[in-house]
């Protein structure tokens, strides 16, 4: 007896592969920068309607679908409306753009990518989606636009009068068919470049002359026109028949040159067919025009893009009888209904065998055009599928390898890419209990939590769901939808919560901590049995919104009601395992304050620092890095003068005396002992320490920390500045940020900030920042002594100076500046929001000229008529309540950081600041020290 072959596939594992297998998009293109978005109106992603014509995409199968869709990817209500969803869209790119674009581009491998649509300037780079993908993106080079990029720089400074010089003309046509036959093999051996694409069909129709010889005499008077209207209308645009079939058959003159074997392949030409916007020639964009030119060049595989619609039999019939023709079932997704989808996809199926085909989304500006594009074929293609194994015209497993080609396999092996499906094929049941996210959580813009490639079934974020029997088929099994999430919200990324677990596994206790408006940092120790069951079932920690608005004293100063709630949710991405010292085995993690529905509380200043950082990205492209110091003052507790009992000492006094800022004496080295437990310390957690020295001030020591992403830069500062208070405690020390411990020196927290890219770095620091700064010292510079002259470091004029360390401003180099005036006791938070939001409204003003010029020298140093050659005519605040009016005048920043919240702030610093008014100074000195 025979033993029993391998099970059969079942349609499960079918759907299975239909929903989840990896996608290699062989045709799309970039996305639009924030900046420049809103020139392209959203509705068009399902449609080429243009102008006047787009108003009635509202009414289309195409938009309505689509919409339905885009309300469950936006998890907006059922009866959501186009305006509805519009908002929760935006909502989604300023709170937590990085798992939207995460969303859409699941299940995507890689990218080949047409970057010649647009201007450079107007989208992102071609690989910038790589981040969301499994496999580097690849270019696909758009002829057309290399020839126009060429013609604009070798005509740049030509005149009018150049047309009448005898050798201008053939000069000009020697160096640019040279130039673009440089460019076109350098893409050749370039790796990053897939493939290359004609747009003829948009510019003079499919019926392109077959014979290049032909091609290349008729182009003569077309190309002196075309060169005529460069110089004088300054438009380079090739839309003249000659000159637009020369360029396409040069090409594949290039591309059939110097192939190794007479039967290999060329990198392959993509050529839009069929299908496009207004400019497009209906009748022209045939396929079958293309036969002879087919024909012509057998080495160099033809892909017909967009389905060819509505020609797609005529476009299956090339792919069927040339062995060197392939079909992309592209743009029709989502362009078409899905009546009109299945019956595109039935026309390719009539001839075209299964290798032949090619999946692609066309996306192009909006992420959520990949996304639309991907679930609407996954979902049509399986339908389809499921009917013709039914009908038994294909097995199960036929139609398995089918969807693998056409999805994978056909572009991995057309393009030579390469790559390696990653995919388990293994059905996982559904959990008991799903979790979804039903409000858009408040992102980050680090240490994004890498998500599986292609998520088995039961665990992504689309979960599925036991649906009713398909009417048309009678099958058992569900049909393919995406369907609504379920109501129970996912919180967590259970999958970074298992790693750190299964890193750690002694963990016993998390201290769950948040900042406060007092900067001063609030922990629940929670077991790591209850703190795994939150995480479990999507648990917060409750606490009083009242106790959000009390001094230290205690006492409520009635900004927030005693009555509500904050939901303190930690924020896994800062968890991290606690040093060796700490009592407890336990590990420590950052939060967030939300409300009941989970929506980030107005009043968390971690979730308002994390919406501008997500505004700079989403709205400027831009992403920043933060460096900060830790200045720090160690001290001994002496309560008696050793000389005499009589005479009361102060409580603490330095750990050493004698300092010069870098040196080291000897009562100093004797302290390395202690300092180098607290390095060691932060080093088993993972905190990097760049370097440490000492400085000027008795017992004062600095720590540099690297650069970080603002977030995670924040949470390393926090984590660091208790490492070292509590290995200070152990040995009997106090570590104080106060800003002046005695009367000498004073302490401060230097903050470097860079900006990527740094081209606008004047904008953001200058016309921003510095603009905005006195406000942005009531953040920064929190208390009365913060303001004694010893102690305020940057100076006492609103300047900025390149390498001028006694300016507050400093400009280190291009797109790396340092925040000089801010000390300890600032709330972190609020301080780098208001340094962004400044800048972001910087940005925004448009403006380049600045008042305030480059100061090489101190401002102090110059009279009043030598400031105002550089335009210093501002003072830094001098006191708490002049930083204090400043914020409340300054309109802009209030409104960008949130009118309410600081409000709140400011109410809780005078109520702070009139109780610690009431205390004598010594009192008020170690009162701070024992907080701060």
């Amino acid at each position: 007896m025979e033993p029993p072959g391998p099970p059969r596939p079942t349609i499960d594992q079918l759907r299975h592969v239909a929903n989840h297998f990896p996608i290699i998009d062989n045709h799309a293109h970039n996305l639009i920068l924030p900046t420049h978005a809103e020139t392209i109106p959203f509705e068009s992603i399902t449609t080429e309607a243009q102008g006047r014509a787009l108003r009635d995409t509202f009414k289309s199968l195409p938009h309505l679908r689509a919409a339905k869709q885009l309300r469950r990817l936006y998890e907006c209500g059922e009866d959501a409306d186009w305006e509805d969803i519009l908002e929760q869209r935006i909502e989604w790119l300023r709170s937590n753009p990085q798992r939207l674009h995460q969303q859409c581009f699941e299940g995507v491998h890689a990218l080949l990518v047409d970057d010649g649509l647009a201007d450079p300037k107007k989208v992102y780079p071609f690989d910038s989606h790589d981040e969301y993908l499994q496999a580097p993106s690849k270019r696909i080079v758009r002829i057309e636009t290399v020839a126009e990029r060429l013609m604009e720089r070798i005509v740049r400074d030509a005149k009018e009068d150049d047309l009448s010089k005898t050798k201008f003309l053939p000069d000009l046509w020697v160096d640019f068919t040279d130039d673009f036959e440089r460019e076109i093999q350098e893409a050749i051996r370039d790796p990053k470049v897939a493939g290359f694409k004609t747009v003829i069909c948009y510019r003079t129709g499919l019926d392109i002359e077959p014979d290049y010889e032909q091609a290349a005499k008729a182009v003569g008077h077309p190309f002196e026109r075309y060169v005529k209207a460069c110089i004088r209308k300054r438009s380079y645009r090739i839309e003249r028949k000659p000159l637009n079939d020369y360029l396409v058959l040069r090409t594949l003159e290039i591309l059939s040159d110097d192939l190794p074997h007479s039967d290999s392949l060329a990198k392959p030409l993509q050529l839009h067919t069929g299908l496009g916007d207004n400019d497009i020639k209906l009748s022209e964009s045939n396929p079958a025009f293309l036969q002879q030119v087919i024909e012509a060049y057998p080495n160099v595989p033809f892909v017909l893009l967009h389905s060819a619609y509505p020609y797609t039999r005529e476009a299956g019939y090339l792919a069927t009888v040339y062995r060197h023709v392939y079909l992309d079932i592209g743009e029709v997704f989502p362009m078409v209904s899905r009546d009109g989808q299945e019956a595109i996809l039935r026309q390719a199926l009539e001839l075209i065998p299964g290798s032949k085909l090619l999946y692609s989304s066309d996306g192009r500006w909006f992420p959520e055009t990949f996304f639309l594009a991907n679930i609407q074929f996954r979902e049509v293609w399986l339908e389809l599928l499921i009917e013709y194994i039914e009908k038994g015209d294909i097995t199960v497993f036929q139609a398995i390898a089918m969807t693998k080609d056409i999805l994978f396999n056909n572009s991995n092996v057309l393009y030579d890419l390469r790559y390696q499906a990653i995919f388990d094929e293994t059905i996982q049941e559904a959990p008991k209990q799903l979790t979804y996210n039903t409000k858009p959580l408040a992102g980050s813009s680090f240490h994004l939590p890498s998500s599986p490639p292609i998520p088995p079934a039961g665990t992504t974020s689309q979960p599925v769901t036991t649906g009713p029997i398909d009417p048309r088929s009678g099958s058992p099994y569900e049909p393919p939808t995406f369907p609504p999430p379920p109501t129970a919200p996912k919180v967590y990324d259970n999958q970074v919560f298992d790693g750190f677990i299964k890193e750690n596994p002694d963990v016993r206790f998390v201290y769950v901590q948040w900042i406060d408006y007092m900067a001063t940092t609030q922990t629940r120790v929670v077991p790591i049995k209850e703190f795994t069951r939150m995480i479990r079932e999507g648990d917060r920690i409750i606490v009083s919104q009242g106790d959000m608005s009390k001094p230290h004293n205690g006492k409520h100063t009635g900004f927030f009601n005693t009555t509500s709630q904050i939901y303190i949710e930690p924020d896994l991405r800062s968890l991290r395992r606690t040093h060796n010292k700490d009592p407890l085995p336990s590990a420590t993690v950052l939060s967030y304050w939300r409300s009941e529905s989970g929506d980030p509380s107005p009043s968390c200043p971690r979730a308002s620092l994390e919406t501008l950082i997500n505004a700079l990205q989403y709205t400027h492209a831009t992403t920043l890095l933060v460096g900060f110091e830790i200045e720090v003052t160690f001290l001994s507790r002496s309560t008696t003068n050793p000389h005499s009992k009589d005479v009361q000492q102060p409580t603490f006094l330095p750990l050493t005396t004698l300092h010069a800022s870098g040196a080291v004496s000897p009562e100093q080295w004797l302290k390395f002992p202690f300092l180098s437990e607290i390095l060691i310390a932060l080093d088993a957690m993972g905190i990097e320490i760049q370097q440490f020295h000492t400085e000027s001030g008795p017992g004062q020591f600095k720590f540099i920390l690297p650069p970080h992403p603002p977030l995670l830069a924040i949470d390393t500062l926090i984590q660091a500045r208790q490492v070292i208070a509590q290995i200070a405690a152990l040995r009997g020390y106090r570590a104080t940020l106060h800003p002046k411990p005695f009367d000498n020196k004073g302490t401060v927290a230097h903050t470097h900030i860079s900006l990527h890219p740094p081209d606008r770095d004047m904008e953001f620091f200058v016309g921003g920042v510095l603009a905005h700064l006195p406000a942005i010292c009531a953040f920064s510079m929190t208390d009365a002594i913060s303001y004694d002259r010893d102690a305020r470091s940057g100076g006492a004029w609103v300047a900025w100076g390149t390498q001028n360390r006694e300016v507050p401003l400093r400009r280190v180099k291009d797109g790396r500046w340092e925040i000089r005036c801010m000390d300890g006791l600032a709330n972190v938070y609020f301080t780098l929001a208001a340094t962004i939001g400044a800048g972001l409204l910087g940005l925004q003003s448009g403006v380049v000229e600045y008042r305030e010029r480059d100061l090489d020298v101190g401002p102090s140093r110059l009279d009043d008529e030598g400031r105002a050659r550089y335009g210093i005519t501002r003072r830094m605040p001098r006191s708490v309540e002049e930083a204090m009016e400043a914020l409340k005048v300054d309109g802009a920043l209030r409104e960008i950081l949130d009118g309410e919240l600081v409000d709140g702030y400011a109410g809780m610093k005078d109520a702070e600041q009139r109780m610690l008014g009431k205390m004598d100074e010594e009192e008020r000195r170690e009162w701070m020290i024992e907080r701060y």
